[in-house]
C-alpha cells in the first residue's frame, strides 16, 4: 500500500512546492505580515486545496469534463479574481517607517477562510484534484476511500510546503526594511502572480 502511494506522495509533493497563485500569494503575506501571521492562511490554503480533491473525487469531477460551460464560467471567474488580487498587491500600501527604522507592518487581514476560498478559484488546484482523481482514483468500490485518503496525504504533504513559502517571504522582509523595496517586492509578486495564473488557465 505505501509503495502504491508513493507516486501521489510525490505527485502532491511537486504541485505543492512549485509556484502558482497560492505560492506567490503566500510568500507575499509572509513578506508583508511575518510568517506567525501567515499560518493560518498556510493552514486555511491547504485544507482547501485537500477539500477540493475530495469534492472532484467524490463526484464533482464527473460533471466539469462534460460541461464546458461550467468549466468555462469557472475559469472566467477565476482569472479575473486572480487578477483582482493581483492589482491589489501591485497598489498596496507599505508600513511607514517607525523610529527603529523598520517598516510597520499593514493588518493582517487573510485567515484560514481567506486561505481556502482563494483555492476555489484557482485554476492550478482545479486541474490538480482533477488529475489526482483521474489517475490515482480510479472508479471501483473502494474510491471513495481512497479518495479520502489522497486528500488527506495531500494536506499532510501541502502543509510544510506552502509553510515553506511562507517562511521564504518572512525572510525575505529582512531585506526589505525600507518602503521602497517592500513596494517593489510587492509589485514583482503581483506580476509573477498574473503570469502564474494565465499560465495555469492556459495549460
Amino acid at each position: 500500500m505505501l509503495m502504491e502511494l508513493l507516486p501521489f506522495t510525490l505527485f502532491a509533493l511537486a504541485a505543492s512546492i512549485t509556484p502558482g497563485p497560492t505560492n506567490v500569494l503566500i510568500m507575499a503575506s509572509g513578506s508583508r505580515h511575518g510568517l506567525r501571521s501567515t499560518l493560518p492562511l498556510v493552514v486555511g490554503a491547504c485544507m482547501g486545496a485537500a477539500g477540493l480533491v475530495l469534492v472532484v473525487g467524490l463526484g464533482l469531477g464527473q460533471l466539469l469534463p462534460r460541461d464546458g460551460l461550467v468549466r468555462q464560467l469557472l475559469a472566467g471567474i477565476s482569472i479575473v479574481w486572480l487578477s483582482w488580487l493581483a492589482w491589489q498587491l501591485f497598489t498596496s500600501p507599505v508600513g511607514e517607517p517607525v523610529a527603529d527604522g523598520s517598516a510597520a507592518r499593514p493588518k493582517r487581514l487573510a485567515g484560514p477562510l481567506s486561505g481556502a476560498g482563494l483555492q476555489l478559484f484557482n485554476p492550478k488546484t482545479w486541474l490538480m484534484a482533477l488529475a489526482v482523481t483521474n489517475v490515482f482514483a480510479p472508479a471501483g468500490p473502494e474510491r471513495a476511500s481512497m479518495v479520502m485518503l489522497l486528500a488527506l496525504i495531500f494536506l499532510l504533504v501541502a502543509l510544510p510546503c506552502l509553510g515553506f513559502w511562507a517562511w521564504l517571504g518572512a525572510r525575505a522582509s529582512r531585506w526589505l526594511g525600507s518602503p521602497g523595496r517592500m513596494r517593489r517586492f510587492n509589485r514583482i509578486m503581483a506580476v509573477i502572480l498574473l503570469v502564474s495564473s494565465w499560465l495555469a488557465l492556459l495549460s
